[in-house]
């Protein structure tokens, strides 16, 4: 009996000992071989943004083919589903009168082009009106001319800013002030008689021949980038300062006169994919950890933070992984997913796709909010992710750990990001929450988000973690609990309908070839 109880006791240290080989081989890997420098300018400089539907999708996709096969890890595109084809070409704005500038924008996304060369015309703004028929008045007006369509801002300070240098009095009076023009600017938008989604068709109708808007994003020079949403006209975009003196022009009684020359093109219907690399597993091949990582973005900026980094940190997990851990007890898989920002379409139609992998899906690991170090993980609402999420977690270096707040059970993510996708099949997926590095107001949908933004350090500490529960998911002797959580359900007074509960899987849209 001593000797059975000596020989359990060995092979238990033989493992702690090989596991903890495996984590110091890990960490020594990613700081001091990391490739993520490389894969940052080959996906950011060399291929850029990654727009559903464009060129530069594609080759991002048929770069990480190729990347994994150089690990020696097989990897194939999943297509799922067709969108329209776009792709950005040159945007040129000038001002010609009354004085000469170039002005700081870019076309929006699936926007129509101008010309080669371009459209020169006079800027114009909708009037304080009364009702409808006054705006259907001045709308004969618009004809031959560039409209702003976005409300002028009163200050391109970040309040941060405020906080810090202004008086009380004086932040206080210009909130008070800003929220008076944000006010009156909704009334008279009211007045109009239109909707979001149909007055740049009363505008198109009228004979506009573009659009000028500015989405600030309350951050120094960045503006939130998404779809165009004209059939006929260019719409631009252009930086708050550009655009907030053409509006102070135009309500001082000027008539200033912009030339726009935007050459996209219209590619027609193409093909959409999500990326799929796996290494096998020797003894559960048939069941799966996944990595997860959207790899399509805007493209005001470079894609880079959302969700650039997230992806390189799992194209570099997956790359340690095959060197020191190559046969893995669970297959693992990772997955890079298309067109996550136009509703989870890739990592939805995944799941709709491949059943039998949802069904023997271990765990699930995701990362999307842009280059910081992971500082938060819930149980999404598994009733028992505490104790193995925890033990998994246990592996991962102090260093990296002590960053990382964990709430459990927590709730399901129903939304966000791919994550959400396979929680609601059931899933045990887990969303690796980073440090914010002022990414909503900087860097998310923005012009902004580019390869500067990258704080490597923070994304080695990602690889490490990510590879580490990849690892001790694939060892666990026990399928992870999908025992969920009760949630509790009420009636919307309003719709009738239920809510709350634990979220419905829901049907991509695998035909975005309408899209604007």
């Amino acid at each position: 009996m001593k000797k059975y109880f000596f020989l359990l006791f060995l092979l238990a240290s033989l493992s702690i000992q090989s596991q903890n080989e495996t984590v110091d081989n890990i960490i020594d890997e990613v700081t001091n071989n990391s490739q993520l420098e490389t894969l940052a300018h080959e996906l950011f400089d060399l291929i850029g943004p990654r727009l559903v539907g464009t060129p530069q999708m594609k080759n991002a996709h048929d770069w990480a083919v190729e990347k994994y096969g150089k690990w020696g890890i097989p990897a194939r595109l999943h297509q799922w589903g067709i969108w329209r084809g776009w792709e950005r070409g040159i945007t040129h704005i000038d001002m010609l009168e009354p004085r000469i500038r170039t002005l700081a924008g870019r076309q929006l996304a699936w926007s129509p082009s101008t010309s080669k060369r371009g459209i020169t015309a006079e800027v114009t703004k909708a009037p304080e009106i009364n009702d409808k028929t006054e705006f259907d008045q001045w709308l004969k007006t618009i004809k031959g001319k560039f409209v702003l369509v976005s409300q002028n801002q009163i200050t391109g300070r970040p309040d941060y800013q405020w906080e810090e240098y202004a008086t009380t009095e004086s932040f206080e009076k210009m909130k008070e002030d800003r929220d008076k023009v944000a006010e009156d600017w909704f009334s008279n938008f009211r007045k109009t008689g239109y909707g979001y989604r149909d007055i740049n068709q009363a505008f198109e109708d009228a004979g506009a021949v573009g659009l000028i808007s500015s989405y600030w994003s309350k951050a120094f020079g960045a503006n939130k980038i998404f779809s165009a949403r004209t059939d006929k006209i260019p719409n631009v975009d252009l930086n708050l300062e550009d655009y907030t003196m053409l509006y102070r022009m135009v309500e001082n009684g000027s008539t200033p006169k912009v030339k726009i020359i935007s050459t996209s093109k219209e590619l027609g219907e193409m093909p959409t994919f999500n990326t799929i690399a796996e290494i096998k597993g020797v003894e559960k091949p048939e069941e799966y950890v996944i990595l997860s990582a959207h790899f399509d973005s805007w493209d005001g900026g470079q894609g880079t933070t959302d969700n650039g980094t997230g992806s390189l940190v799992m194209m570099e997990a997956m790359r340690v992984l095959k060197k020191f851990y190559p046969n893995p007890k669970r297959t693992i898989m990772v997955g890079h997913w298309g067109s996550e920002e136009q509703g989870l379409n890739g990592s939805r139609a995944f799941v709709e796709d491949f059943p039998q992998v949802v069904e023997n899906t271990q765990a699930v690991f995701n990362q999307d909010n842009g280059t910081g170090r992971v500082v938060d993980i819930s149980g999404q609402g598994f009733l028992h992710s505490y104790d193995y999420l925890s033990d998994w977690l246990s592996a991962v270096p102090q260093n990296v750990t002590k960053h990382i707040e964990t709430n459990f059970p927590g709730s399901p993510g129903s939304g966000g990001t791919d994550h959400a996708s396979f929680v609601a099949a059931g899933v045990p997926a887990f969303n690796l929450s980073a440090l914010d590095w002022a990414y909503w107001n900087y860097t998310w949908h923005t012009n902004l988000d580019t390869y500067d933004k990258i704080v490597f350090d923070d994304l080695k500490n990602n690889v490490i973690l990510s590879v580490v529960l990849a690892y001790m998911a694939s060892e666990d002797n026990e399928r992870a609990s999908r025992e969920k959580r009760v949630i509790q359900t009420r009636v919307n007074p309003f719709t009738g309908r239920s809510m709350g509960g634990w979220p419905q899987t829901r049907k991509p849209n695998r035909d975005g070839t309408s899209a604007k």
